[in-house]
C-alpha cells in the first residue's frame, strides 16, 4: 500500500473549461464528470496515487494539487523532443560497449543518468526504487572479487561427486555452466576483468525485499538510464555476472559491502568509451503475432 500523505486536491471552477481530460487520465477515477462539459468534481481523494497526471494534462492549470505546487510543474516544449527517426537511431545504435577508457564518467553525466532512471514509471506510482552509485575503485575491485568467489564456490559445489551427479540429472543447464564459470574464474584470477570490464562506475538499482514489483520497476529504470547513457556517449552494459552472483550468494556479501539492506534487481556498468561503433546491424527477423 502507498504510504498516506496529507494533501489537498480541488478543481478551480472559475478557470476550469470542463474539457474532461483529468477525468480520462486519472488511473484512480477520482474525477467525476456526469456528462460532456458538465462540472468536474473530485471524489474519493484518498484513492489518489499521487501520479500528477491530472495536473500535467490540465490546459488551464485548474487542477490544484498541493503535492504539485507551481514550482514543481514545468511546461513541455515539444519542439525540443527527438523525432521518431532520431529516437529509433539511438535505440539501433545502442550496444553493450565494454571497451572502456580510463577516463571517469563526468559527474554531470552520472546525475542525468540517475534522473533518467528515477523518472521511469513504477507500479501504482509507488516510487520505491533506490539507487547506489559506486565509483570508488577499491569497491569496484571488491565487487569483482566477491562475484568471482561466488562463482568459484558454485563450481566446487557442482563438481562435488554426489551433488554434481544429482544436478546433472535434474538441472542439466546448471551443470553445463560449470565449464564456462570455471573458465571465467580462471581468467579473472589471472588479472583480466571479465566482470566489470574496467568500468569506472556501476549503478545498482534496488528496493526493499518485500516490494512485489521491484524487479519490474528496476528494469524499467535500467532501460531509462541505459538510453540516457547512450545519448551522452557513455558506454554501458548490464551487470549480468554481478546480478547473478548476488542472486546466488546466501551470504549477501555485495549487499553488505555497499550497505544495501534491500534486494538488488539490476546493475548498470558504465565508462567512457575507448571508441564508438560506426555501424549497426539488422537483428534476426522479428517474430510478431498479430491478432
Amino acid at each position: 500500500m502507498k504510504e498516506e500523505i496529507s494533501f489537498t486536491l480541488e478543481i478551480d471552477p472559475v478557470t476550469c473549461i470542463t474539457c474532461g481530460k483529468c477525468v480520462r487520465v486519472c488511473p484512480a477515477n477520482i474525477f467525476v464528470q456526469p456528462r460532456s462539459h458538465s462540472e468536474v468534481k473530485v471524489r474519493n481523494k484518498e484513492n489518489c496515487i499521487q501520479c500528477g497526471h491530472c495536473v500535467a494534462v490540465c490546459p488551464t492549470d485548474s487542477v490544484k494539487h498541493s503535492l504539485f505546487p507551481p514550482g514543481k510543474i514545468h511546461p513541455i516544449d515539444r519542439t525540443l523532443l527527438p523525432t521518431p527517426e532520431q529516437m529509433l537511431l539511438l535505440i539501433r545504435s545502442r550496444r553493450s560497449n565494454r571497451a572502456f577508457s580510463k577516463r571517469p564518467v563526468p559527474q554531470e553525466y552520472l546525475d542525468q543518468i540517475l534522473e533518467a532512471a528515477y523518472r521511469a514509471p513504477t507500479a501504482s506510482n509507488q516510487q520505491k526504487l533506490e539507487f547506489t552509485l559506486v565509483t570508488d575503485p577499491e569497491l569496484l575491485q571488491q565487487i569483482i572479487r566477491i562475484t568471482v568467489d561466488v562463482f568459484e564456490e558454485k563450481v566446487k559445489l557442482i563438481n562435488n561427486p554426489v551433488i554434481g551427479g544429482i544436478l546433472k540429472r535434474i538441472m542439466p543447464e546448471n551443470y553445463r555452466m560449470v565449464f564456462r564459470l570455471n573458465r571465467l574464474v580462471e581468467t579473472v584470477r589471472k588479472g583480466k576483468d571479465l566482470i566489470l570490464r574496467e568500468a569506472t562506475s556501476v549503478l545498482f538499482i534496488h528496493t526493499a525485499p518485500e516490494e512485489y514489483y521491484g524487479l519490474i520497476d528496476a528494469n524499467l529504470a535500467y532501460q531509462n538510464g541505459s538510453l540516457m547513457a547512450e545519448s551522452l556517449g557513455v558506454s554501458q552494459f548490464y551487470t549480468g555476472f554481478v546480478c547473478r552472483a548476488i542472486h546466488e550468494d546466501k551470504k549477501n556479501r555485495i549487499n553488505k559491502l555497499l550497505g544495501i539492506e534491500g534486494k538488488i534487481h539490476a546493475g548498470l556498468a558504465m565508462g567512457m568509451p575507448s571508441f564508438t561503433y560506426p555501424n549497426y546491424m539488422d537483428k534476426k527477423p522479428m517474430v510478431v503475432k498479430k491478432l
